[in-house]
């Protein structure tokens, strides 16, 4: 076998020195913790693919609007608990344009990121109906958002969306809402980590089995319109795909971190549909003086959780969401590098005996910030150690509630040299493997 670019015995070490039991559940930040304690010991690269920090510059009509609002003094003043009204009538204005639904700028309501929507939405969701205690996800998933459930307290259950897509995702969903326990469903789509994207056909039956048994769900939308298979553009067909078209209990979680590259400033809204912001809960009422569901998200969970969300962010995702409205803004155009980056990033694993995992209803999943592969012969966590023996650093699929074996590959990070970097390496470790593989048989 030929020697792997970085000595086993290293990271192993490192690993056992961080605590690390299990690498097949090993975080993101313990998995970039690795990473980075081996770069150090050894000078040598590692190419990053655990993390999903976006990549490219921020849009920069977002940060001149926020300069400017600075400028003004708008960072001495605490912001509305409700949300900037500009901001607000020009998120439903997005809504509208790129969604093709309607949702009243009353109903938009600004966070300080999706994570603080996810969170909020938890709260409010779990305390509307005390018979409703527990959060239903559609894995594979985003790995914090449970641990934001851990850490309020609240159950939830969960199912790998692999062998359950198109008709057969209404008996996955059934067997959990008939038991009448259920508060929300969670998703994300364009889906993290698998990239795989839920068709009209599967959001029409979540949206009318949460219709029936009446749960909340709450569409995450961090990675909105990109899916790069179709054009999207303001006020034309086709839109962002949502199940707000198929029920009225829905929150679309908008984020600015991954479309608009403004992770750094944590801002996003939660749009809640019209007849859930006004819906009255008995539970909500006698907890919160009366107030209906959308007034309980806002006056209550945020301003308990923050007090508001950055005043001078809220400039500038009014602006970024008003010039995409407008035709000024292209903002697909400038993150579809990383379905370029995936696109090439996918040649190199497949073309060394690699396989993608997660497809979408047996065609290839779209290029985009994420996608999943496997090895034969390896179980997620042999593969994600075994990876870093070559210098590169993934997270298992474990940590996402998949039941498949595998990994995330994150396309932020890359960089133009480390693909002919990453073949070098992927070449050794098909050769090693091969070579192992004829061993054992």
């Amino acid at each position: 076998m030929t020697e792997t670019p970085i000595r086993r015995g290293l990271v192993d070490s490192i690993i056992a020195n961080l605590g690390i039991q299990d690498f097949s559940k090993a975080t993101i930040r313990e998995v970039k913790q690795v990473a980075a304690q081996v770069e150090a010991a050894t000078g040598i690269e590692y190419i990053k693919m655990e993390m999903g920090i976006p990549g490219l510059p921020p849009a920069a009509v977002g940060v001149e609007a926020q300069i400017s609002a600075l400028k003004t003094g708008v960072a001495s003043q605490y912001p509305d608990i409700q949300g900037l009204p500009q901001l607000k009538s020009q998120a439903a204005r997005f809504v509208k344009a790129f969604v093709g639904i309607d949702i009243a700028p009353e109903g938009c309501v600004p966070v300080s990121g999706s994570m603080q929507g996810t969170f909020a939405s938890f709260l409010t969701c779990s305390q509307a109906n005390r018979q409703k205690d527990t959060v239903l996800f559609i894995d594979p998933g985003f790995p914090v958002q449970k641990m934001q459930l851990q850490v309020l307290g609240l159950k939830y259950v969960s199912f790998d969306v692999f062998d359950y897509r198109g008709e057969r995702l209404r008996e996955a969903l059934e067997k959990f809402l008939r038991k009448g326990n259920i508060c929300a469903i969670v998703y994300s789509n364009p889906n993290n980590p698998a990239w795989i994207c839920l068709t009209e056909e599967e959001l029409q039956i979540i949206g009318s089995l949460a219709t029936q048994y009446d749960a909340i769900v709450m569409e995450d939308l961090a990675y909105f319109a990109m899916d790069f298979r179709r054009e999207i553009r303001a006020f034309e067909p086709p839109y962002q795909p949502t199940v707000a078209r198929y029920t009225d209990n829905c929150m679309l979680l908008i984020s600015g971190s991954k479309a608009f590259s403004y992770a750094g400033e944590r801002i996003g809204v939660v749009c809640i549909s019209d007849k859930l912001f006004s819906r009255h809960f008995e539970d909500l009422d006698a907890r919160y003086e009366g107030l209906p569901f959308g007034l309980v998200f806002s006056t209550r969970m945020l301003y308990a959780l923050s007090s508001g969300t950055s005043h001078s962010a809220q400039y500038a995702l009014a602006e970024i969401f008003r010039a995409a409205c407008d035709g000024e803004y292209d903002f697909r155009s400038e993150v579809k590098v990383y379905g370029e980056r995936a696109r090439r990033l996918k040649e190199i694993f497949l073309a060394n005996g690699f396989h993608i995992v997660y497809d979408d209803l047996g065609l290839p999943v779209a290029d985009g910030f994420y996608f999943t592969i496997g090895y034969e012969g390896l179980n997620s966590g042999q593969l994600a150690r075994e990876l870093m023996y070559y210098g590169v650093s993934a997270i298992s699929l474990v940590t996402t509630g998949s039941a498949q074996q595998g990994l995330r590959v994150c396309t932020s990070f890359i960089r133009e040299h480390q693909y002919e970097m990453l073949a070098e390496r992927m070449k050794i470790f098909k050769e090693n493997h091969s070579a192992s593989h004829a061993r054992v048989h």
